[in-house]
């Protein structure tokens, strides 16, 4: 299996990459911190309400004190997976991953009060637009430290 295919397998579901990897007990760990932090911040109702439009109630059903922890265990799984894979053998690889992590957890930070082009996005849309921006200046940080 490729790094690209572990890598995605992550994303469905950290914890996957590694146990394609043959890394089981790091694998079965994030799988565990994975349901055990989905279920305690109540993310799959606050998905569901965010798809159906209910950003309010998705808001309200949102325990932030366990969200947090999720784009961090999320990006390093993606990252790990992809690492052990082989890929990212590149100086800098995991910046991508890591202003990922920080610019989704920034959006969920504010994601409760902050408009943008006056619509509220909530818990799920706003850390997803954040994403965008912090992958590409983790990019972009790694082009110029690969000029250094």
């Amino acid at each position: 299996m490729e790094a690209k295919e572990k890598l995605l397998w992550s994303i469905a579901l950290p914890g996957f990459g590694q146990i394609l990897n043959g890394k089981l007990i790091k694998g079965i760990l994030i799988l565990f911190l994975e349901i055990l932090i989905n279920v305690q911040a109540n993310f799959n109702e606050v998905i569901i309400l965010s798809f159906h439009g209910d950003i309010v109630s998705a808001i309200e059903q949102t325990n932030y004190q366990w969200l947090m922890f999720y784009p961090c265990l999320y990006f390093f799984a993606i990252w790990d997976a992809f690492k052990d894979a082989g890929g990212g053998k590149e100086r800098y690889s995991f910046l991508p991953f890591v202003f990922g992590a920080y610019f989704v957890t920034i959006g969920l930070i504010y994601s409760s009060n902050l408009k943008l082009f006056g619509v509220l996005f909530g818990p799920v849309w706003l850390p997803m637009i954040f994403l965008i921006p912090g992958v590409g200046i983790g990019l972009l940080g790694k082009l110029i430290a690969r000029l250094r």
